[in-house]
Parts: structure tokens; sequence; C-alpha cells
């Protein structure tokens, strides 16, 4: 029985030129911002243009472009290898805002013509915004080709076991030779406007989730830490608190910072730029001790054993794989619209 394993992530600009339409597809996309396509398809050309110069410098801090598409092959090749020792499976990569997009995938799944299809989001924490809009994306366009063959969803992972391990890992290698014990250990994750957590989105209870979860992995260290949240644009209230004022609050209290990308799977601008250089800049401007970044998963060998582990799981009757089950509160969630 063949299986394919789609593997989604936000996809990043393959050289300068490709900034701007890059960022015009993140903000055309309607689980962005959520108006008519008649108003946001010009807003977003406005905002893509406005913003293209300040992203164009921060990719040239990392090459002049996002590594995240090589890095995603390299996950999945990494999957593709772990499956295959289960049985026939063969794994693909779509990007929401540029290449390879679903229309350009979609051709090779069907030449593969396989049995089953699983699909597998890069976001072990869901949001309407991520996983929810690169699975209605597929989805969309399965139904517009009438392409019909039995799909498994994979949701989230907030709480997988071998996924919270992979990050104790990494943290427990990160702070091994810190003599300096009066450190905060910072889990930073990309913000979300407020509003959007208050029609439903579970993402930041999610997060919570997946940071009680790496902490009872570490309960040992005796370790002093903290969620917040990066990558705040635009007008509108976001999910708090962010990084840059819990890092200039313990930076002022000469305590150390050892940062964790605890929603990032693969190094990427938000990681390599903004962590790295940004946030390290601010913390010693503000006379932190030390600042210390920990890794992304990338293809740590627990992680893909975790994404190895949810392939394989066996899916509800609606078709979906979590490794936790939303409070009812939280509307968006896909597994409990598919129970109703």
């Amino acid at each position: 029985m063949k299986k394919a394993v789609i593997l989604f992530n936000l996809g990043g600009p393959d050289k300068l030129e490709s900034v701007e339409p890059f960022l015009f597809n993140l903000f055309n996309d309607p689980a962005i911002i959520s108006i008519p396509s008649i108003i946001r398809y010009p807003l977003a050309k406005f905002i893509s243009k406005r913003r293209a110069p300040i992203a164009k410098n921060i990719y040239r801090e990392i090459g002049n472009k996002s590594p995240i598409l090589q890095l995603t092959q390299s996950q999945a090749k990494s999957l593709e290898n772990s499956l295959l020792k289960k049985g026939d499976y063969k794994c693909f990569v779509i990007m929401r805002c540029w290449h390879p997009r679903a229309e350009d995938i979609i051709k090779d799944v069907k030449e593969y013509n396989p049995d089953e299809i699983v699909l597998l989001p890069l976001y072990p924490q869901y949001s309407a915004s991520t996983s929810g809009s690169s699975i209605k994306e597929w989805n969309d366009l399965c139904k517009k080709e009438n392409y019909k063959v039995k799909t498994k969803t994979v949701c989230c992972y907030p709480t997988e076991n071998n996924f919270l391990k992979s990050h104790s890992n990494l943290i427990k290698e990160a702070i091994k030779n810190v003599e300096n014990k009066n450190f905060k250990l910072l889990f930073s994750a990309h913000g979300l406007p407020e509003n959007k957590i208050k029609k439903g989105d579970p993402y930041q209870w999610q997060i919570e989730q997946t940071v009680q979860g790496i902490m009872s992995k570490l309960a040992n260290e005796n370790l002093d830490y903290i969620i917040s949240y990066q990558s705040r644009v635009g007008p509108m209230k976001w999910i708090g608190p962010s990084t840059d004022e819990v890092i200039i609050k313990y930076s002022k209290e000469k305590k150390g910072i050892v940062i964790v990308p605890v929603a990032f799977v693969s190094e990427h601008s938000e990681t390599l730029v903004e962590l790295d250089i940004e946030y390290k800049k601010l913390a010693e401007k503000n006379g932190c001790s030390f600042y210390k970044r920990v890794p992304a998963l990338g293809i740590e060998e627990d992680f893909i054993k975790g994404l190895t582990d949810l392939v394989l799981k066996k899916e509800t009757k609606d078709n979906f794989v979590s490794s936790v089950m939303c409070p009812n509160k939280y509307v968006k969630c896909p597994c409990l619209t598919a129970m109703k």
C-alpha cells in the first residue's frame, strides 16, 4: 500500500527579487488578513511593497535568501528514510507562500499514485493561520481537481513525547557547560493577534502545553523559565508578553538569556536574524550577562522519530491525528469541529 506524506511549511524567498511577491502571498492569505478579497488584494500589494525593503535587509543577513526549503527537504528525506522501514512511503514538500506550491506538487503526488495521503504540517502547535491555511489550500485544490484519495491529517502535536524529548535534549546540550546559573530560559514562539485567540484559535494554549511538557522532562534541572512571543507587526494588540520586552527586563537584571524557538522546527529568518542577531544585540545593550540560543529541531533524531510515529498513528473516525484534545472553547481546532 503506497502512502504519500505531504509536509507543509510557510516557505521563504529564494532570492532578494522574491521577497516582495513572497510577502504578497503571505498577506493575501485570508487566514492572515480576514477581509473580502476585493479589499485584501490591494492591501496585500500595499503592505508587501512597503515592507519589502526592510525584509530584504533581513535576508541580506543570511545570504540573500531563506534556507527553509532546503532544511524542510532535509527533514522530508530523513522522515522518508525512517518511514521506509515501515512500508512504502514517499514524502513531498509544499510551501504556503513560496515555491514549491500546492498546485505544483499535486502533479507529483498524482504521478506517485498513492493509496493514502497523510497531511503533516511542520507547525507543532495548530493555528488557523498556519496549519489551517495549508490544509485548507490542499483540500480546496483536491476538490477543484476532483482528486479523491483517502487522506489522514495530522492536526497538531504540541505534546507528542518525542517532540518534547527533542526539545529537552537540545536545551540540556545548550546549558550543560553554562557555569553562570543565573539565567532565564525563554521559550519564544511566533506571535498572533489577540483577537484570533479570542475567536477560538488554540495556538497559545497549545504553546503552553508544549512548554509544560518540555519542563516536565527538565524537572531535575531546576530552571527558571518564561514564555514570550516574537515577530509582532502592525497596530493590533498581539498576545504577550513580547520577546523583546522580556529580554530587556531580564537583561537589566543582569541575568543570562537562554532562548528556545519553541514553535519553529527549522532555521529561517525569525531564528537566524531575529533571535541570533537582533535580540542578541538587544540583550547585550541592556546588560545581559550572556545570551545563548538553542537550535531549532531540524533533523534531530527524536523529532524525526516523533514525526514517524504521528504518520503511523491510527487516525480518529474523522481522519485526524493529534497529540492533545483542545478544550471546547477553542472552536477553531479542526478536531473539535470534525467531532460535531
